[in-house]
Parts: C-alpha cells; sequence; structure tokens
C-alpha cells in the first residue's frame, strides 16, 4: 500500500557504507545493558515527568534521551543556531530529514518537545515508552479518513504552544539520499500561526567521513538496527539548528514545505534552490489609436 501519506523510499541494504569501525561483541552486549537501565530509569522517572513542569522537567526528559544515545556510543554534536529552546506560549513546527530511529531520540536530547509520529512507533519496544510519554500524536497512515482529525489535532498543539517534531519525508532515507518534503503537515503550521524550525541531521564516523550505517531503511527490523548502531564505533550524530522560518514568509504550504526542504538541504552543504511560484506575465495595455488631428500633426 502506498500513497502520499505513505511514500516508498527507494533505499535499500545497497546504500550501506562499508568500512566503518566495529568495538567488540562484550562491548555491544553492554551498550545494549545500558540502554535497557534508561529505559528502566524511564519508567521509574514517569511520574516525577508528570509532575514537573518547565525547565526542570525539559532538563530530565533532556538527560534520559542523551542517555539512549550515550548508552549506544553516540555522541552528539550541535551545530548552527544552539539558542534553539522552547520560547513559553509560543509553538513551532520543527521539521528535519528523516534517517534513523535515533532522530528522535537526538531532536529531544536537543529539545523535548512532542512529536507527529506513525502508529507503528508507539509500540516500539525501546523508543515506544517516551514517545507515548512525550505526548505525541499518533498518525494512522493506513485510515486516510482519520487523517484531517489528525491535522487539526496538530494545528490545535502548535496553536497552544507547543513544539512539535514532524518528519515530513514521509519514511526514512539513507542519508546520502533524500526525498521530498510533503506539504500536508505544514498547513498545520499555518492554521496555528507559528513559525518553522528546521534540522538538518547527518551521521558521521569518528575520522569524520559521513556514514549510513545507523539508517533503518528498507525491510529490515528494528532490532537488526539496533544491533547495527550497537556495532559501530565512534558514531557522531550531528543536528544543524536552521534559522526559524517565520509565519507568513511562505504564500502556502507548498512553498513552506520547499523553504524548509532548502534549508536543510544547504545546511547538509547541498544546493538546492527552492521552486518559485510561476507568476503570469504582466501585458501592458495596448495604446490606443491616436485620433484624427493627432495623426495630422504627427
Amino acid at each position: 500500500m502506498s500513497h502520499a501519506w505513505m511514500p516508498k523510499s527507494p533505499c535499500g541494504d545497497g546504500c550501506l557504507t562499508e568500512g566503518a569501525p566495529t568495538v567488540a561483541f562484550g562491548r555491544r552486549v553492554l551498550r545494549f545493558t545500558a540502554a535497557i537501565g534508561v529505559i528502566f530509569g524511564a519508567f521509574l522517572s514517569a511520574p516525577l515527568v508528570l509532575v514537573l513542569r518547565g525547565k526542570p522537567r525539559e532538563r530530565l526528559v533532556r538527560l534520559l534521551f542523551a542517555g539512549i544515545l550515550r548508552s549506544f556510543g553516540v555522541k552528539l554534536r550541535v551545530l548552527g543556531d544552539e539558542r534553539f529552546r522552547a520560547v513559553p506560549g509560543r509553538g513551532a513546527l520543527v521539521v528535519n530529514n528523516h534517517i534513523s530511529w535515533l532522530d528522535i531520540i537526538a531532536v529531544n536530547a536537543v529539545q523535548p518537545m512532542r512529536a507527529l509520529a506513525k502508529k507503528e512507533v508507539g509500540a516500539w519496544p525501546v523508543l515506544g515508552l517516551l514517545v507515548r510519554r512525550g505526548g505525541s500524536i499518533f498518525l494512522d497512515r493506513e485510515n486516510l479518513r482519520s487523517l484531517p482529525a489528525t491535522m487539526d489535532e496538530l494545528a490545535g498543539a502548535l496553536r497552544g504552544g507547543s513544539l512539535v517534531s514532524v518528519t515530513p519525508e514521509g519514511t526514512t532515507w539513507c542519508g546520502l539520499g533524500s526525498g521530498r518534503f510533503r506539504p500536508a503537515t505544514f498547513q498545520a503550521a499555518i492554521d496555528g500561526g507559528v513559525p518553522v524550525r528546521p534540522l538538518a541531521l547527518r551521521f558521521r564516523l569518528a575520522d569524520g567521513r559521513e556514514t549510513t550505517q545507523p539508517a533503518f531503511i528498507g525491510p529490515e527490523s528494528l532490532i537488526a538496527s539496533l544491533r547495527r548502531v550497537a556495532a559501530l564505533r565512534g558514531l557522531v550524530l550531528e543536528v544543524h539548528v536552521c534559522p526559524e522560518i517565520a509565519p507568513g514568509r511562505a504564500s502556502d504550504r507548498r512553498e513552506l514545505a520547499a523553504l524548509a526542504e532548502s534549508a536543510v538541504q544547504a545546511a547538509l552543504g547541498r544546493v538546492q534552490i527552492p521552486a518559485q511560484r510561476r507568476r503570469r506575465p504582466v501585458v501592458a495595455p495596448a495604446p490606443s489609436a491616436p485620433s484624427a488631428p493627432e495623426a495630422v500633426s504627427q
């Protein structure tokens, strides 16, 4: 089944870069053990997360997500506008290119926020709990009739002052390749009167090489992807924080999606000129014929 809300990526096993250094089997086991410990800590701290408000809650949630990255040996590097923080009472649609299950963990390690996630994510063993606890809005892509109500819920959350993370490509890509930003969710930002904050994600190895090894692509299972990430040595996840796109900057959702996609590609060093809306040429009115006396005088 494929439609605009359930796009398919051409990326697969053939997209995975080779030559990435790995750790010993014992270290991989320790990483899984550490990740389970963080998840267990999230269970224990769940009542505290529900009670806390403001900065204390943000710090705790940020620590939990950062702990998952550290448990898998992933170093988080934030580039660009590091002042990216929630402004009380002001919502924003936060969009990023989609590569891995690590994406949502990294975004929340930078700034905790709600997410628009596919329904299946809520059932994931490692990530599902934290995503649900974070107040995610779940999208049932197989039930097209529910989509308008979900978009209304998203617009309401933005209007109410929430930051909401969205992956507008609709599916994961390898990172070297990427998909077009689908415009539908950008309508929620327009309806909510909030800015769009693009984030550009990239995975590197310790020596600076870009790698696609963390990508969650093709028909592989989440467990297989988890095992591959746990085996990597020196993995670095870069989050490039791009400038906000202010409300009213774009005339419609398609132009807004193109602006956000262009900002992400530019942050990754891939030049992309956003599509410009064609404007009808202005045709000057034809001059009127001169009167008879004027014609004689010429």
